[in-house]
């Protein structure tokens, strides 16, 4: 798996959860987020951090956060 880092629009709620509103790509491509669908950690260690389904259009992705930093899987 190789992770390909990018630039997060979120917000935060006051119960402390965070949202993912856009994702900004390396080249400067920007994609809306329509709806998160579900989050969640893994139990497994099959990745690192904060999974969230996200739609992209009509598109289901993962896009992943550790810490501070997002990122997407590629393999």
């Amino acid at each position: 798996m190789t992770k390909i880092f990018v630039r997060v629009d979120c917000t935060h709620l006051e119960d402390g959860a965070v949202v993912p509103i856009s994702i900004t790509w390396r080249d400067g491509r920007v994609w809306k987020i329509t709806r998160v669908i579900h989050s969640c950690s893994s139990q497994d260690n099959e990745f690192e951090g904060i999974r969230y389904t996200v739609l992209i259009g009509s598109a289901e992705k993962y896009l992943y956060r550790t810490g501070s930093r997002w990122y997407v899987s590629t393999g």
